[in-house]
């Protein structure tokens, strides 16, 4: 037998409908807010990534699926969707084909790390973008979004932190600040932190080494070293997200893992997901559409793991499978005719099933309870004669005849 590559799972019948849910909720959401979906190819220009994602991150330099194509062009998988979203934007000039550029996206990404619960090396997002919009209110609109996603899919014990990273004018500051704070002891930090101390201090902030802790604590709070622009539009934001309702709290220590974040970021923890209890996160970041050659345009947006999302899912949360009917053949002649039965059910847009090999009726009978039929339109010689089909109630085991041309309707009455 081939197994399936490591890191990688199949969705199966049965799990596939929670799948099938999220991506109803989010993209009913999405479609609330004025969000248009776009979607991008899989395999991109590596160099977008290095550009974008950023080369001293662990997702370039460590995680990366990339390769050289026959033609001698360096490929990677898509780790992440935003440099794609915003090659996409100013690609096709977005910013004049569209009123308003607000995108969302849903798909598979590639990342070769240790896989673990949640977290595959071929795993699934959905993408939400914001362009050229400055005003702290698109933050709380974005924030708002990804905080009624994981509401609107009953997802209890959350919680929204939030943050700010600064910017250009204000970030070196605080860099100098925290490298002066580490001192001594950054020899005592792990290799990780020690590289990243070199190439962009704040992701020292994402370590998940136990010993670090302590020293990463008492490290300084970026918040405090905001310029009076991003102080202004830090407390916008809290404004509003407070004039909706929406609960927050900062966390000093919430930097986001990619180059690119600027000013907002913020992240929803699920309490039920353990350790990595990161559900969505996203931010802020203004100047990666220039960075990637297009015009100096601000940016926004997040991205949430669609197996995270699935694995929150309160019991029983999927919908309901609709109600079926099942059409069963007795006889050569019943079968010509329920064939014609079932086709024009599925014409009528109602869910219907048959068994297509020859059996026995109790066999058929047997069929239409494993799948969970509501009804059962049975079709035989005897019907056939009166112009008949009996109708039979698979809940109670009552039945009656309906005339042929009333059979639709009967058995749209039932399943509704």
């Amino acid at each position: 037998m081939i197994s399936s590559v490591k890191g990688t799972h199949d969705i199966l019948p049965g799990e596939v409908e929670k799948w099938q849910y999220v991506e109803r909720v989010a993209r009913e959401l999405c479609g609330r807010y004025g969000y248009v979906e776009i979607r991008t190819p899989v395999i991109e220009r590596e160099e977008l990534f290095v550009k974008g994602t950023g080369g001293t991150t662990d997702i370039v330099q460590k995680e990366m699926y990339t390769f050289t194509d026959k033609g001698g062009e360096r490929i990677s998988l898509r780790p992440e969707a935003t440099p794609s979203m915003v090659r996409a934007y100013v690609e096709h000039a977005l910013e004049q084909a569209l009123p308003v550029v607000k995108l969302f996206t849903m798909g598979p990404m590639f990342r070769h790390e240790r896989p673990q619960k949640g977290r595959y090396r071929q795993f699934h997002q959905l993408n939400v973008e914001v362009f050229g919009q400055n005003d702290p209110a698109i933050d709380a609109e974005v924030i708002d979004l990804a905080w009624s996603l994981v509401a609107g899919l009953g997802i209890a014990r959350a919680e929204l932190v939030i943050n700010s990273v600064g910017c250009a004018a204000c970030r070196p500051k605080f860099q100098e600040a925290l490298l002066a704070a580490l001192g001594d002891d950054l020899p005592r930090l792990c290799q990780d932190c020690q590289r990243r101390a070199k190439t962009n201090p704040l992701r020292i902030y994402d370590c998940k080494v136990e010993a670090d802790q302590p020293i990463i604590d008492r490290l300084p709070h970026s918040v405090d070293y905001l310029c009076e622009p991003c102080a202004t539009h830090f407390a916008g934001v809290k404004a509003q997200l407070d004039a909706w309702g929406i609960p927050w709290r900062i966390s000093h220590r919430l930097v986001r893992g990619l180059d690119y974040y600027t000013r907002t970021t913020f992240e929803v923890l699920g309490e039920t997901l353990g350790a990595q209890n990161a559900i969505l996160g996203g931010g802020r970041y203004d100047g990666l559409v220039k960075d990637l050659g297009g015009p100096d345009r601000t940016g926004i947006g997040f991205a949430a793991g669609l197996e995270r999302l699935v694995l929150a899912l309160p019991d029983g949360s999927t919908a309901a499978a609709p109600a079926r009917a099942f059409v069963v053949a007795i006889g050569d002649d019943g079968r010509a005719e329920a064939l014609r039965l079932l086709r024009e059910l599925r014409q009528a847009g109602l869910p219907a099933q048959m068994e297509l090999e020859a059996r026995g009726m109790k066999a058929q009978m047997k069929r239409a309870d494993r799948l969970q039929a509501r009804i059962a339109l049975i079709v035989g010689g005897d019907e056939l004669a009166r112009g008949e089909v009996t109708l039979r109630d698979m809940r109670t085991g009552d039945q009656r005849a309906v005339p042929r041309p009333g059979v639709v309707e009967a058995a749209r009455a039932l399943l509704a």
